[in-house]
């Protein structure tokens, strides 16, 4: 039988405790001090270890301060409240995740079913770090590169513990890959993962799909619901695009998150949630929460642990490596093996890549389709003759320092190509509302070449004109004038 220690000096605490944990088949000791709590760990080392923070003899977390004292253990911290200081604590002294006095049975039988050895992932994660040069991929992620790198080594660090992630980076550069390898490096790998994107679900329906609802609750709700929180009990909920989401839905998330309780639509009855949660957009969160798209509150109680990822053209060496990895994958799912030619693979890491990742998978996907033999040269890559190239991506301006591109081929003479004036002191979204309507017009309304000319997905693009259109705004640009007019 697995083993914990509780270490309180509050006795009725420690016994309620002693008697949940001892109901899940647990065998189970208790200390009221720092010296009680060594003394037991020497006895028998626990395979969990539920630590109150303030001890008659010192803190709590003293115990961490011999790495090997608790190396085998899982450490699970015990406060009266939960806020964000907390959770910063938690995570930078070493805890896998806090339970909250008085503790409820159901976050504890949550925090049991975890167990996970530390050693144990710590091993793995050591594991896909040295065949790293190998391999070439960690996880869902493939790279080499130091950004790549410093992006590895923020997952081991977050993904063993059970605080929030914020994710941000342009769109393509694959934030929800980023997610996915979080979570199954973590104890709740076990759980669901479950994505959902804020900017496609209608206003109207979010809340129903992410909460819930009550049979009657609406029209059409003609049986009970079970929102993502209920079906992602236990595991990860990935909320991408998170600046999307309703502000009146923000506030009721940010209450779930504060008191681990959320409520059906319909519902006079709230239910406890046990899911961590992973939130991401490709806009600067700032500018979100400035511009009033992101409540200030619900991002610093998101913003625990930030990442933020490179686009594409910060890690070009990465390109080669991308590219045969998403060509082997087609060629296995159509049966037919396809190679690059040097002068591709060439030019395909020149390539700006506004689009990101996503742009490269779509590009090796038709180049594959449109190859005569066995090889994939040049002639339908991006940046080649007929390809769309030389635009600029969206989500650059959006984010807190504009990333300088990598060096690029010469670009096709601009002559006939139209632009656009921005007078100074324009707002970011001014600009980005201009560029977008410019460059609709300028395809002539087809909204795939307009979004792969902005380097953003058809979603965003759908998103923002229906935001447009609501503040009023026409879809109809004006015809853009030239420089030399």
């Amino acid at each position: 039988m697995p083993h914990a220690l509780v270490v309180d000096d509050d006795h009725d605490s420690a016994e309620s405790l002693r008697a949940l944990i001892a109901g899940e088949r647990f065998t189970v000791a208790v200390a009221h001090n720092l010296r009680d709590a060594r003394r037991q760990i020497a006895l028998q080392q626990p395979d969990i270890l539920l630590l109150d923070l303030r001890l008659p003899d010192g803190n709590g977390m003293d115990l961490l301060a011999d790495p090997k004292l608790v190396a085998n253990s899982e450490v699970v911290l015990c406060t009266g409240h939960a806020n964000l200081e907390t959770s910063i604590q938690a995570l930078r002294l070493g805890a896998a995740d806090y339970l909250v006095k008085p503790v409820n049975l159901t976050q504890l039988q949550g925090v049991l079913s975890r167990i996970m050895k530390p050693a144990a992932l710590q091993a793995e994660v050591q594991d896909l770090t040295a065949n790293l040069d190998e391999s070439g991929h960690f996880g869902h992620l493939w790279g080499r590169s130091a950004p790549m790198k410093r992006i590895y080594e923020q997952i081991s660090r977050v993904a063993v513990t059970s605080v929030s992630v914020f994710i941000t980076g342009e769109s393509g550069t694959g934030k929800e890959v980023v997610a996915q390898t979080v979570h199954d490096l973590s104890r709740r790998r076990k759980r669901p993962f479950l994505a959902v994107n804020c900017g496609a679900i209608s206003p109207n329906l979010i809340e129903s799909e992410i909460f819930g609802h009550e049979k009657g609750s609406f029209t059409g709700a003609e049986r009970q619901h079970q929102g993502f929180f209920e079906r992602a009990s236990g595991g990860t909920l990935f909320l991408d695009e998170i600046t999307e989401m309703p502000l009146e839905l923000q506030v009721k998330l940010l209450r779930v998150l504060e008191t681990g309780r959320f409520m059906r639509v319909g519902s006079t009855t709230s239910q406890e949630t046990d899911v961590r949660i992973i939130a991401a957009t490709n806009r600067s969160p700032y500018q979100a929460v400035a511009t009033g798209k992101l409540r200030e509150d619900l991002l610093y109680r998101l913003n625990i642990f930030p990442i933020e990822l490179p686009p594409l053209r910060e890690r070009s060496s990465d390109v080669p490596l991308l590219a045969n990895h998403f060509l082997a994958a087609i060629s296995e799912q159509e049966g037919a093996v396809r190679r690059f030619t040097p002068e591709a693979l060439t030019a395909l890491t020149a390539y700006p890549w506004p689009g990101n990742v996503r742009e490269l998978r779509n590009a090796v996907q038709r180049a594959y389709v449109m190859a005569l033999g066995d090889t994939i040269d040049d002639a339908w890559l991006p940046g080649s003759s007929g390809q769309v190239s030389g635009w600029a991506p969206l989500g650059a301006p959006a984010m807190d320092a504009p990333p300088t591109p990598a060096p690029a081929p010469a670009p096709a003479p601009l002559d006939n190509v139209p632009s656009i004036t921005l007078p100074i002191g324009s707002s970011v979204a001014q600009a980005e509302r201009m560029l977008m309507l410019a460059t609709l017009r300028h395809f002539n309304h087809h909204k795939e070449r307009t979004a792969a000319a902005l380097g953003i997905s058809l979603k965003t693009l759908y998103n923002r004109l229906k935001e447009y259109a609501a503040e009023g705004a026409a879809t109809e640009p004006s015809t853009p004038r030239r420089d030399d007019e």
